[in-house]
């Protein structure tokens, strides 16, 4: 049976080339893509079958990265709560549920596809917050500069638009989580950590996170804020 895909069909429709959509301006900073303006002139020729094979192990790759996120944020999330730092907790159990959205959207394109989903073999290591939260901070740094760029180019080498789709929601959202970790750090180094917030808000279909208030449409994947998913609770 075929994984339901939560890629809806809106958002292949109305960007059914993620490299040339164009955006709002409220939202402009969240749909801006890794990839414009290319020079045809400049680019080598593509060798199109050799970027489908890639694109395949890529969205096993990134299924993988993703699932190991999922866990991995939800055992942070559980000892930044032992160490008294609910806050800090609170952002981890948001990104764990973000990231298991994104899983499920790369397998969901491979189930598309045919493609038989690897098993995932989960790599959980805790420390101590401060520790964690570093290593949350490289992990999504590696996503935001290079692994997603590579993927979304190799995608659209490959003209796979659910692929695409799939890698641009999670490379759009890794930088937002990016930014929460760098926020959580600093708040906890200066032990002001207890001012972060204590609500977030996860659009379903991207794993979009905002804090504290949900928008009337997500930024990314423009899907009701009314769907959004509330984290509020350990």
């Amino acid at each position: 049976m075929k994984t339901k895909l939560i890629i809806p069909t809106l958002a292949i429709a109305s960007c059914i080339s993620l490299f040339s959509c164009k955006n709002n301006e409220e939202n402009k900073s969240e749909m801006k893509t890794p990839v414009e303006n290319k020079d045809s002139k400049a680019e080598e020729t593509v060798n199109v079958e050799d970027a489908k094979t890639k694109t395949i192990a890529n969205l096993q790759a990134a299924f993988k990265g993703e699932s190991n996120a999922t866990a991995r944020y939800a055992a942070f999330s559980k000892k930044a709560a032992e160490e008294g730092h609910n806050e800090i907790a609170m952002i981890f159990k948001a990104a764990s549920n973000s990231e298991k959205i994104h899983a499920a959207n790369h397998k969901a394109v491979m189930d598309e596809m045919g493609v038989v989903v690897e098993p995932v073999v989960l790599d959980v290591t805790v420390k101590t917050t401060k520790e964690n939260l570093q290593e949350a901070i490289k992990g999504e740094s590696y996503e935001v500069a290079e692994m997603y760029p590579s993927f979304l180019k190799i995608a659209n080498d490959a003209d796979n638009q659910l692929a695409l789709v799939s890698f641009n929601y999670a490379y759009k959202t890794e930088k937002k989580h990016k930014a929460f970790y760098e926020k959580a750090l600093a708040a906890l180094e200066s032990n002001t950590d207890k001012t972060l917030p204590t609500t977030y808000f996860i659009c379903p279909t991207c794993g979009n996170t905002y804090e504290t208030t949900a928008p009337k449409r997500c930024g990314i994947s423009m899907t009701s804020g009314e769907k959004f998913i509330k984290i509020n609770s350990l």
